[in-house]
């Protein structure tokens, strides 16, 4: 299991695109990937679940990744909320 808290940089937060991004890119990895804030703990790969957490750019998230290619999926999630 790799945990890791992540700056959202993503200038307009996560709204419906972004968010529809962001479950397509944890959507590719075979690991269980959740996203944490605010003691609200979501599957990344539920587009429900992640617009319900309603985050902001500059807003800190705790993401874990558990599975098989749970080290390249945690890099490329960073990757995604960490770019401009």
């Amino acid at each position: 299991m790799v945990t890791k808290k992540i700056l959202i940089n993503i200038p307009t937060g996560l709204e419906a695109r972004p968010v529809a991004l962001l479950v397509q890119v944890a959507s590719q990895y075979e690991s269980s990937i959740y996203v944490e804030c605010d003691e609200k703990k979501v599957n990344a790969k539920s587009i429900m679940g992640m617009m319900s957490l309603g985050l902001i750019a500059g807003e800190e998230v705790t993401v874990t990744a558990e599975g098989a290619d749970e080290e390249v999926a945690m890099e490329n999630i960073e990757k995604y909320l960490s770019s401009k």
